[in-house]
């Protein structure tokens, strides 16, 4: 069925970041440091170059070039097979971003069932597996000179990515496959994320140590650039893994943020009375925030505390409360109940100083105020 949803509009790019075009409604943009890992395939490619097609002279640099093209060609394959997915399954999907170390898709939303985060992680590996096996398909039709070469690096590399990313490690592909695993088996995403986290940690030791045993496995000789990828390939992985495993600790914690227990004391006064006399009943009652309300006790604005404080004293008797009240538009009324990554998400939708919490039946429970969420919220991350 044909997806009639408007493409989301296009968005600010960085500075030195291009856009190339559109797939699945996802920019694919390609960052500055794109242009460093392309030259470093060239100087790396061209002496093979040399090698199959003497005499080419400064051409073999460009070669190269078109061999790095190659092979983001087929990385970009592999991240817009992600972003399909995620776009079919019903999840908002960021850019397709181009870069030193390869490619990443940003899905926006976090995965709501196990099989959405398998079908979403298991689909790129696959997609780099049959890109490599085209590459050994042409390479049986029996290509010569530099196309062959072409045909080798694709396939080769391809076969790699795709093996590569199966390890299940995060924030490999691999990992959110065993991550949705055992979310499904346990219905616990953390306790997903902390194992896959853990063979993320492995696996980035195992890069680093790489080029230290590689005579002994290959018997080749380790080069320089054998030692300064498995750095930055260790680099990546750690820091993807560490990342992951401090978001789900910080997740556990998350269902702690309850709306009811962050609430203020409220006070419910018309929307007429003077500025000055709502403030000293606020004082009287000890109360932390003020909702205006109409005749019969229906809610219809929140005093803003920063407006408030920028309204002089002198002036405040002549005021009425609702000139400092924002309206209570859809997102500025919450359920006392919420918590957890539910109310972070609403205050993120609705961003605002204050938030009425009312109770199921309609009554006003009391305010929420931001500053206090986030007070809770660095709590519960430290």
């Amino acid at each position: 069925m044909a997806d009639h949803r408007p493409s989301p509009p296009q968005r600010p790019l960085p500075p030195g970041v291009m856009r190339l075009g559109r797939i699945a409604g996802s920019d694919v943009v390609l960052t500055p440091s794109w242009f460093l890992i392309a030259i470093l395939i060239a100087v790396m490619v061209a002496p093979a170059v040399e090698q199959v097609e003497p005499g080419l002279g400064a051409a073999k640099y460009v070669a190269g070039l078109a061999f790095a093209v190659i092979l983001y060609g087929s990385v970009l394959l592999h991240e817009a097979a992600h972003a399909v997915m995620a776009h079919r399954l019903g999840y908002p999907v960021g850019p397709i971003t181009l870069n030193f170390l390869g490619g990443a898709t940003s899905i926006e939303d976090e995965s709501r069932r196990p099989r959405d985060e398998f079908l979403i992680a298991v689909v790129g590996p696959l997609t780099s597996l049959v890109v490599g096996g085209v590459g050994v398909l042409l390479w049986w039709a029996g290509p010569h000179g530099l196309l062959l070469m072409a045909v080798e690096g694709l396939a080769g590399a391809n076969l790699f990515v795709g093996v590569l990313n199966m390890v299940p490690g995060l924030p490999l592909d691999g990992g959110r496959v065993l991550r949705a695993a055992i979310w499904g088996g346990t219905r616990d995403i953390h306790k997903g994320t902390i194992v896959a986290g853990w063979i993320g940690r492995i696996a980035a030791a195992l890069a680093l140590l790489w080029p230290f045993f590689e005579e002994e496995v290959t018997g080749s000789q380790p080069t320089f650039y054998d030692y300064l990828i498995g750095f930055v390939v260790a680099l990546f992985l750690w820091g993807g893994a560490s990342a992951a495993m401090a978001g789900a600790r910080f997740r556990r914690r998350m269902p702690d943020l309850v709306a009811r227990d962050l609430a203020r004391r409220t006070l419910a006064v018309p929307a007429d009375l003077p500025l000055s006399e709502a403030v000293r009943r606020a004082h009287e009652a000890q109360a932390g925030g003020i909702v205006t309300v109409t005749s019969t006790g229906q809610p219809v604005g929140l005093v803003n505390e920063a407006a408030l404080r920028a309204t002089p004293v002198e002036r405040r008797p002549w005021l009425p409360t609702a000139s400092v009240a924002r309206a209570l538009v859809d997102g500025l009324s919450l359920p006392a109940t919420i918590h957890g990554e539910e109310l972070v998400m609403a205050i993120t939708r609705m961003p605002a100083g204050e938030y009425l919490l009312v109770e199921e039946d309609g009554s006003i429970y009391g305010i929420l105020a931001t500053a206090d969420v986030d007070a809770a919220f660095q709590r519960a991350a430290g």
